[in-house]
């Protein structure tokens, strides 16, 4: 009978395990289509176009890959960026979006499918997100099983935090490396599990891909260390742990140094160095643990203390080695946003040109809720969640979300970090408590249908049981190989009946289940929100509403199309760094900076120009050989992203630099001020002249300005050595041309001595006198 029963439920079990596999799979895919599709709210509203600023330079560089080849971008100096210096693209950016979106270019065109570069560059962030949520569920499915994963992938598919950097049109190097990100995590949690060498060579492969595609990939490279460390540390060091890290180590770090941006960085800055040294403790470890298995205790001692001095002796000299490196580096081996992440207050100390973007600011906390929402309720259920039991894989998703909540805290631009991270959580959060909650119900439920069969047969298994007891007690008594038997039988029975799961009464479980789906709802209506209205409008095409209606500035595509269509094509353009990627890659012109931001003393020439009066700005641009000045000014429509609220960020740079140019001289009592109030500083300076020129012809002569919402200083004033070419029609985007230098005339006029000495007097008087005023 027993044999019977068992051949008749494993086809059961595995028919249930089928079908559980194949309903996965269609919720995965409904899924994948959910988060391409919540993505393309920007392309039903406004159009298929590129999305801000850093995107146009990786849309540039992917148009002449696919025309010219990969060997001519590997060795491409493009001459139109950060003139007269140029830029070689192949060894400074990280290849890996670039070589993602011309590949399915390729092969889209192998398969006749005419599609243009543009085209894929716009949708390859909504398919890689896809691609994320599936990851998203293959390493929580690792952590806490099938259920926990489908939630944490539908979780992610939707988190505001990821649609911000992967709508429609966001072709950044984060649409593919959030994938990455979490594709390298799930296979070294699987290698962990598993201990296969296949799945570490993999992982070696994925952090190579993600090394390739973003430079945030030293998160990995220390992140995963920190889990090894903590593992060794808490007496959890296993064979499996060994095979998932040495190898990601050397391959990883092999194939990194293969990366032309990376280079030797790979094993020369501090960044990495971390790895480098869990390596040696863990092979340390591992010696350690093979002799104890081989040696006697006695000899073991012996062999353990000689294995400690000599690894200290290691250690040490790998340490002196390491000190040597960094402290022949000004920074000590480290880069500046690394420096800024670990000391909040270094960017804005040493290097403002990094504390001058926005993404590298502290979020507020506002912003905790308007990215994760209730996700960040979520978190902490979560963790407490992987304590239940503690293993390794969630003890790395526990290191995880620490580490990602202060990165995030410090950059807001790392709240895509932390998405993923949240999600995990919150997903197993959300599985477990739905795992009680409905066992809860189930449990009641079929408590209800066993008492009205109990009631039928109650006495009648009353006597049987007194019956069964007695038997028991007296075959106890009988020390026989049969008793033993049903004395082990009865153990197992009373171990169960202590491992009863879990239950909850049913009136709280059902109102439990309510809360859930309530909580479900409001997070799908808050994410569909801020995929249609808060992340869908992209920066070069600007939208408000009114009672009128709704109001469309094209004002950027409308100055960069006059640059191309009445400028030359060698003429230089001048403008802060913001903008030097859209004027290459859509009016196809040469710019003294732009968004790379490599070259510190460019930009703060740049900002110095500025800064200065008119007549030096002009000297400085002339140097340049520059054309065109373009400025952004949002003081008309109230666009408060213009370059006079950017100004004191050029002065700062520009002063890091050049020491004659300081702050306090453009501040009135410490505040930043454009109106009457305003220093002689700041009203004679250029950015102040190149926005608010002819400024008061828009509002009838008061020259009020919405941004600022106050008056202007100086309303009336001309331009001596700039000339007004160009202005959009909200005024956002103005262009001004350098006038040339005038010609000197000679022997027209005789002059008498008297007039000559007379007229070079009065010119040493006027250069007494301040150039600012």
């Amino acid at each position: 009978m027993a044999a019977s029963t068992d051949t008749t439920a494993a086809p059961s079990s595995t028919l249930r395990h089928a079908s559980g596999n194949v309903l996965a799979f269609f919720i995965l895919l409904l899924i994948g289509i959910l988060a391409f599709s919540i993505r393309l709210f920007s392309v039903i509203k406004y159009e298929s176009v590129i999305h801000e600023f850093d995107p146009y330079f990786n849309y540039r560089v992917t148009q002449f890959l696919t025309k010219n080849g990969i060997y001519d971008f590997w060795n491409w100096f493009d001459d139109r960026t950060w003139y007269p210096l140029g830029r070689v693209i192949g060894g400074t950016v990280y290849p890996g979006l670039t070589l993602t979106a011309g590949t399915i270019w390729k092969v889209l065109q192998s398969l006749n499918i005419p599609l243009s570069v543009e085209t894929v560059c716009v949708f390859t962030a909504p398919v890689f997100s896809a691609f994320a949520a599936w990851a998203t569920y293959l390493l929580t499915k690792e952590v806490k099983g099938a259920g926990a994963g489908l939630t944490a992938a539908v979780l992610l598919a939707m988190v505001p935090s990821y649609i911000s950097r992967s709508v429609a049109g966001s072709y950044d190097n984060e649409a593919v490396a959030i994938f990455a990100l979490i594709f390298t995590f799930y296979l070294y949690i699987k290698t962990l599990n598993t201990g296969s060498l296949f799945y570490a060579t993999l992982n070696s492969i994925a952090y190579f891909y993600m090394v390739c595609s973003w430079g945030g990939y030293t998160f990995i490279i220390n992140l995963i260390p920190m889990h090894v460390l903590l593992c060794i540390v808490t007496g959890r060091y296993s064979s499996r742990l060994y095979i998932a890290y040495a190898p990601l180590v050397v391959l990883g770090t092999l194939l990194a140094a293969l990366v032309p941006v990376v280079g030797f960085n790979a094993v020369m800055t501090s960044e990495h160095f971390a790895s480098f040294l869990v390596f040696i403790i863990i092979h340390l470890v591992a010696l350690a643990y093979y002799i104890k298995g081989i040696l006697s205790p006695k000899m073991f001692k012996v062999a353990a203390t000689l294995v400690v001095s000599v690894g200290m002796v290691v250690c040490c000299a790998v340490v002196a080695v390491l000190v040597a490196v960094v402290a022949s580096s000004p920074t000590k081996g480290w880069s500046g946003r690394s420096l800024s992440l670990l000391d909040p207050t270094y960017a804005s100390k040493y290097i403002p040109i990094i504390a001058s973007v926005s993404e590298h600011q502290p979020p507020t906390w506002p912003s905790y809720f308007m990215d994760l929402n209730v996700l960040a309720f979520l978190v902490p259920a979560g963790i407490i969640a992987c304590f239940s039991p503690l293993s390794d894989a969630s003890s790395f998703v526990i290191l995880y979300i620490v580490t990602s909540v202060y990165f995030s805290s410090v950059m807001v631009r790392l709240m895509l970090v932390l998405a993923p991270a949240a999600c995990i959580l919150s997903g197993i959060a959300l599985s477990e408590a739905f795992d009680v909650f409905t066992r809860s119900i189930k449990f009641y439920i079929s408590g209800l249908s066993e008492t009205i069969d109990t009631q039928a047969g109650d006495a009648v298994s009353n006597v049987l049981e007194t019956d069964k007891k007695q038997d028991l007690l007296k075959e106890k008594e009988k020390p026989s190989k049969k008793n033993k038997k049903k004395e082990k039988v009865i153990v197992e029975v009373e171990k169960t009946e202590k491992k009863r799961p879990f239950v909850l009464p049913v009136d709280t479980s059902i109102f439990a289940l309510f809360l859930i789906v309530l909580l479900a709802t409001f997070y799908v209506v808050h994410s569909v929100w801020a995929a249609a209205e808060a992340y869908s409008a992209p920066s070069i095409v600007l939208t408000s509403h009114s009672p009128e209606g709704l109001h469309v500035f094209d004002d950027f595509r409308e100055a960069y199309a006059w640059l191309s269509h009445n400028t030359h094509v060698d003429d230089k353009v001048a403008s802060w760094w913001d903008y030097g990627y859209q004027t290459t890659a859509m009016a196809n012109r040469t710019v003294i900076v732009d968004n790379n931001t490599w070259n510190n003393t460019h930009i703060a020439t740049v900002g110095t120009a500025m800064s200065s009066p008119e007549k030096a700005a002009w000297e400085i641009f002339n140097s340049l050989d520059v054309k065109y000045v373009l400025v952004v000014f949002g003081g008309v429509v109230g666009y408060s992203s213009d370059d006079i609220n950017k100004f004191l960020w050029m002065v700062r740079i520009g002063g890091g630099v050049f020491p004659h140019i300081k702050e306090p001289d453009y501040l009135r009592d410490g505040q930043y001020r454009i109106d009457s109030q305003a220093t002689p500083t700041m009203l004679n300076c250029l950015m102040y002249k190149l926005s608010y020129f002819r400024f008061v012809e828009t509002d009838g002569g008061r020259g009020y300005d919405r941004v600022r919402r106050t008056e202007i200083g100086k309303k009336h004033f001309k331009l001596t050595h700039f000339e007004e070419v160009f202005t959009t029609h909200h005024w956002m985007v103005r262009i001004y041309k350098l006038k040339p230098q005038r010609n000197r005339i000679r022997g027209k006029t005789k002059k008498s001595r008297s007039k000559i000495s007379a007229t070079t007097t009065r010119t040493r008087t006027l250069t007494k006198k301040n150039p600012w005023h």
